[in-house]
């Protein structure tokens, strides 16, 4: 192995990254595995787990540390507070990591980033929360149920009292919980190029293990697989012939719930990364036509590159703004795809960071936008076609309300059928389905 203080070092600047520079902690963490592919299997099995475990459990360390330190959190300087929160989480939810490991290696790196002086202060508080860990006393769920909740899932206080709001407690609590939990990654078998069965043998050939998704539980999605021992998805070559396609299961439902039939054009507004246009191009084999459109021209690129790489020809990318009106589209397209931009808070098992950079005036903001572009994109369906709204978000203004707003504005639309998926009921992530069909003129 190479120098344990390595794989720290480097979860110690993805946080940086993430929490002093504004990043996306899954592109960093992409950005620094990519970068550094010497490491070997274990080493960035630690690494990921570290820098995302202490991401996502960020608001309950800091707890801890203000326990046990006199300076509190939002005091110190930044780096000596990110080696403390790596340092919590190894002794709070990484029982292989020796405690006098997770203190030395700690002090160590204060002193290679410029602070010796500190690291009798880095090594004292480390030392007692190791000693104390067992008799933290937490805040009491039936007195303060918003700060207890809080603390125990590492949600923010506004985001926990608006859940407990519309969700109450019981339903909040799961979720919560569900967010912690590791989210396997699920692919769907492109069914224009191999089959389910053959797949699964192709993946153990590459010495990954696919299991196929429990049909009961999720009908339609026989295509669907969990898969597991993928170190680098581009180092697969099924992955590269485009045999098959990364998506969260929730998110494959919009193909499902969208229903094209053969020869149907669908428009999909805000496409990136393509996964759902694509998703609805198979299930036309070859007939129709989809358009995917995104608002920057890198979206559209990289929607072009899956294209591409699934072999496609009835599907093409289109750099298009949503909330700008196409009249060349109006009432072109049987089905209409509207997975607007949202508050994301249904994928924080992948993207944890999601949940400190989001606020109130951000939704509010989103809700506005949504309806904006639901508005506009509403005039490309044609009489008797389908609107298919999604958001991958558990807020009731971003979904229920805006749907019940929208029919109000469109009477010639009907509501067919929505649900809200919340994470714990699947191994997908919380998302928003509504199904809104037109009337025949």
């Amino acid at each position: 192995m190479t120098d344990s203080v390595n794989t720290r070092e480097l979860a110690l600047g993805v946080l940086m990254e993430v929490t002093e520079g504004g990043s996306y902690s899954h592109l960093v963490l992409r950005s620094v595995l990519e970068k550094h592919q010497y490491l070997t299997k274990q080493e960035r099995a630690f690494l990921t787990r570290l820098a995302e475990g202490t991401i996502q459990r960020m608001l309950e360390l800091d707890y801890i540390l203000d326990r046990f330190s006199k300076v509190k959190v939002k005091k110190m300087k930044p780096v000596i507070r990110n080696i403390l929160r790596l340092g919590v989480y190894q002794l709070k939810y990484m029982d292989a990591v020796p405690a006098s490991a997770a203190c030395n290696e700690a002090v160590k790196l204060a002193k290679k980033k410029g602070f010796a002086s500190l690291g009798g202060f880095v090594n004292g508080v480390l030392r007692s929360v190791g000693r104390d860990l067992g008799g933290i006393p937490y805040p009491d769920e039936a007195r303060e149920p918003v700060k207890a909740l809080s603390v125990r899932y590492s949600i923010p206080e506004w985001l926990t009292a608006q859940w407990l709001t519309e969700y109450g407690m019981e339903q909040t609590r799961r979720m919560m919980q569900a967010f912690l939990n590791d989210a396997p990654l699920t692919i769907r078998t492109n069914l224009g190029r191999i089959t389910p069965e053959e797949l699964q043998k192709r993946l153990a050939e590459e010495s990954v293990t696919a299991t196929p998704v429990d049909g009961e539980k999720y009908p339609g999605l026989s295509y669907a697989f969990a898969i597991s021992g993928v170190d680098y998805l581009y180092g697969l070559a099924s992955f590269r012939e485009g045999l098959f396609y990364v998506q969260d299961l929730s998110s494959m439902l919009v193909a499902e719930w969208a229903a094209p039939k053969a020869g149907d054009v669908c428009i999909d507004v805000c496409a990136a990364p393509g996964g759902k246009s694509i998703h609805i191009a198979e299930k036309l084999n070859g007939t129709g036509k989809v358009e995917a459109r995104d608002l920057s021209e890198g979206k559209v690129a990289l929607i072009r590159e899956n294209i591409a790489r699934c072999q496609l020809s009835n599907v093409r990318a289109k750099q298009w703004d949503a909330t700008v009106l196409d009249e060349e589209a109006r009432e072109s397209a049987d089905i209409v795809i509207a997975d607007v931009p949202c508050s994301g808070l249904g994928v924080l098992r992948k993207k944890s960071d999601i949940k400190y950079r989001m606020s109130v005036e951000a939704e509010e903001e989103l809700v506005r936008l949504q309806r904006e572009i639901v508005q506009t994109v509403a005039h490309y369906v044609k009489p008797g076609g389908t609107l298919l709204y999604s958001t991958c978000t558990i807020h009731r203004a971003e979904n229920e309300d805006n749907v019940a707003w929208f029919l109000e504005q469109n009477p010639q639309f009907e509501l067919e059928r929505m649900q809200q998926i919340f994470p714990e009921e699947t191994i997908g992530d919380g998302f928003f389905l509504a199904r809104l069909v037109r009337a025949e003129k």
